[in-house]
C-alpha cells in the first residue's frame, strides 16, 4: 500500500480546436509536473479539443484527431508521471462522448466518460454527448482515484458510486466557466461530495476565454474534512504538485499553493481582460480599433483592451459630430494618453453633410428624428469598420448590458464590430469596475487611466445638442435594478413594483426590453460575468406578443 501521492494540478488554457497545439502543450506540462516529481498530472476537461467544443464534438475527424493526438501523448509517460486529460471518445450510439483518459507507461490504459451531462445555462452536453453508464476506479501508484468529471460532482450518485468501488480520493477534471457565483457554487457543491464520501478531492479547472465564456481556473482540493487545503489563482495559467500523504485520519494534503482570490470589480474586470485577451490572440487578430466618445464605456473598454493586448495593439480613434463637445474631446484624448495608446481624430462631419444631401429629397416633409441621430452613428460603424478592413484589426464594440436590454444601441452603427466586452455588465456597474481599475494597477499599465470627469459627467450619446441618456431613460441606478428582476430573476412586473419602482417605468423598460430582441441577435459576443447573459442563457423569441402586466392582484 502507497503512503504517498504527488499530484500535480495542471490549469491550463487551451484553443478550441487546435488539437495539436493543445497536445504539445499538455507534453511540455507533463514534462514539468515529472519535474516537480508528480506522480499523476491532471488536466482539465475535454483539454485535448478544447471546451465547449459545441457541434465541433460531432465532426468525426474531430474524434479521430484527438484519439491520434492522445496516442502521441500517451508516449509521453513511459516513465512517468501519469496522466488524466480530457478528450473525445467515440461512442456506441453515433453521438461521441466527453472523456478522460488515463495515460500511464507509455500507453493509453483506460479511458471513463462523463455520466451527467449538463442541459441548462450556457450547457447543451446532451445534444452532441452520449452519457457515460458508470464512473471508473484507477489505481495510479498504489492509490486507488475515482475520476467524475465536472458535472459529476454538481449531483449525489457518482461520487457515492465512486466509494463504493473504493476510492481513495476523487480527482475532478472540470470545464466550469465564469459567472459572479461560480466559486462559491463550485465549492459548495465539493463538500457536498466530500460529505457525501468521505473522500478528499482534487478539483482541476480550465482557465482561458472561449467566444462568450471566460474559464477562471481557481482549481482546488479539499480535505476528507471538507477543509480547503490547496487554492489556484484565478484567471491565469498554474501548475501546482501537491504532496498527499496517508495518515491515521485520512489523506493529508501538503505543500499546496494558497492563492488569493480576488471578487467583486475585480473579479469582472479581470475576467474581460482575459476574455478580450483570448479572443482577439486565438482568432489571429493583430490589434483592435475603438470609437473612442469620451465617455465611459468606450473608456473602459479601452483600458481593458490595452491591458490585454498591450497599448501598441490599440488603436483609439475619435470621430466627432457637430454635437460633440470640447470636453468629450478633451476626456478621450487624455484616457487614451493615460494607457499609451495610439489616438486620432477622424470627423465624421462629411459624411454626416453628404448623407442629409442624398436623402433630402426622399426625406422631404419630415422633421428631424431619431433618424438623423443614428445616421451619425452609423457613419462611425462604416468608418470604423472600414479601418478594420484596412488593417486588419477587430473593432471593439463599447455598449453595456443596460443599454443592449433597453435597445439603446444602432444597429449598423456603434453595434459594429466582433467582440463587446462590456456586453455583460450592466452601466451602474461599468462606474464600480472603473474605479476598481482607477486604484488598482494589475497589469502593469498604470492606475487612474480614465479621467476623473468621465467619471462624474452625466451619460450622453452627443447626437443632438444637450442630449443625456436620461432624458429617456430611468436613471441608471432605478433601470439596472429593474432589469436585473426581468432579466436575472424573471420576476413579475408587480413583484417588481413592489419594491418600489415606479410602475410606469417599469412598464417602460419591460417594453424596451422585450422590442430589442432583434437587436440583441445581431450584437457581436461578448465576455459573460453574470447569471444571465444575453444570447448564451437568455433565448427569446424576437417575436414575442407576450407583455406582463401589473395589476391591483399584484
Amino acid at each position: 500500500m502507497t503512503d504517498t501521492l504527488r499530484i500535480a494540478s495542471i490549469q491550463a488554457n487551451p484553443t478550441l480546436g487546435a488539437i495539436d497545439a493543445n497536445a504539445a502543450k499538455a507534453a511540455a506540462r507533463i514534462a514539468e509536473a515529472k519535474v516537480l516529481g508528480a506522480h499523476l498530472a491532471v488536466f482539465p476537461e475535454l483539454f485535448l479539443i478544447g471546451y465547449p467544443p459545441e457541434d465541433l464534438a460531432l465532426k468525426p475527424a474531430a474524434v479521430a484527431a484527438c484519439q491520434k493526438a492522445l496516442e502521441k501523448l500517451a508516449l509521453e509517460t513511459a516513465d512517468g508521471p501519469a496522466v488524466l486529460i480530457g478528450t473525445l471518445w467515440p461512442g456506441a450510439e453515433g453521438l461521441p462522448r466527453n472523456a478522460v483518459a488515463l495515460l500511464q507507461s507509455g500507453k493509453i490504459e483506460d479511458v471513463t466518460f462523463k455520466v451527467d451531462l449538463p442541459n441548462y445555462g450556457v450547457f447543451d452536453e446532451r445534444r452532441v454527448f452520449e452519457p457515460g453508464a458508470a464512473p471508473k476506479v484507477w489505481e495510479v501508484s498504489g492509490v486507488k482515484i475515482g475520476v467524475p468529471v465536472c458535472e459529476d460532482i454538481w449531483h449525489g450518485g457518482v461520487c457515492g458510486a465512486l466509494k463504493a468501488m473504493g476510492a481513495e480520493i476523487l480527482v475532478v477534471p472540470n470545464g466550469s466557466p465564469f459567472r459572479y457565483t461560480a466559486d462559491f457554487e463550485r465549492m459548495d457543491a465539493a463538500m457536498a461530495r466530500v460529505f457525501e464520501t468521505g473522500l478528499p478531492m482534487v478539483y482541476v479547472n480550465q482557465v482561458g476565454g472561449q467566444d462568450e465564456l471566460v474559464f477562471d481556473g481557481g482549481s482546488f482540493s479539499l480535505s476528507a474534512a471538507s477543509q480547503v487545503v490547496q487554492r489556484m489563482p484565478l484567471f491565469t495559467e498554474a501548475i501546482d504538485c501537491a504532496e498527499w500523504t496517508r495518515e491515521e485520519d485520512g489523506w493529508a494534503c501538503h505543500g499546496a499553493m494558497n492563492s488569493r482570490w480576488c471578487e467583486g470589480p475585480e473579479e469582472a474586470y479581470r475576467a474581460m481582460v482575459l476574455g478580450v485577451g483570448d479572443y482577439i490572440r486565438k482568432s489571429g487578430f493583430p490589434g483592435v480599433i475603438i470609437g473612442m466618445s469620451g465617455g465611459i464605456d468606450s473608456a473602459l473598454t479601452a483600458v481593458i483592451a490595452a491591458d490585454a493586448l498591450g497599448a501598441a495593439n490599440v488603436r483609439c480613434v475619435m470621430m466627432p459630430s457637430p454635437y460633440t463637445s470640447v470636453e468629450s474631446f478633451e476626456d478621450a484624448e487624455a484616457c487614451a494618453n493615460n494607457i499609451k495608446c495610439s489616438y486620432e481624430i477622424i470627423s465624421i462631419a462629411p459624411a454626416i453633410t453628404a448623407f442629409s444631401e442624398m436623402l433630402t429629397t426622399a426625406f422631404a416633409g419630415r422633421g428631424p428624428d431619431t433618424t438623423e441621430e443614428n445616421i451619425q452613428s452609423r457613419a462611425r460603424g462604416v468608418t470604423l469598420m472600414a479601418l478594420s478592413n484596412k488593417t486588419g484589426a477587430m473593432v471593439l464594440t463599447t455598449g453595456n448590458k443596460s443599454e443592449m436590454a433597453v435597445g439603446y444601441a444602432t444597429l449598423y452603427g456603434d453595434m459594429c464590430g466582433g467582440y463587446n466586452p462590456l456586453k455583460d455588465l450592466y452601466k451602474t456597474s461599468v462606474y464600480e469596475v472603473a474605479r476598481w481599475r482607477n486604484t488598482h494597477d494589475p497589469f502593469g499599465g498604470g492606475s487612474a487611466p480614465i479621467p476623473d470627469r468621465i467619471l462624474t459627467k452625466a451619460p450622453s450619446a452627443e447626437l443632438k445638442p444637450n442630449q443625456t441618456d436620461q432624458d429617456s431613460l430611468p436613471p441608471y441606478d432605478v433601470l439596472d435594478g429593474i432589469l436585473k428582476g426581468l432579466v436575472e430573476e424573471e420576476a413579475t412586473l408587480g413583484e417588481i413594483v413592489a419594491r418600489g419602482y415606479p410602475p410606469a417605468q417599469v412598464e417602460q423598460v419591460q417594453r424596451l426590453l422585450y422590442g430589442s430582441e432583434y437587436k440583441r441577435r445581431q450584437a457581436p459576443p461578448g465576455v459573460k460575468l453574470g447569471p444571465k447573459a444575453f444570447g448564451r442563457d437568455r433565448r427569446y423569441p424576437i417575436v414575442n406578443g407576450f407583455r406582463d402586466c401589473i395589476t391591483s392582484k399584484d
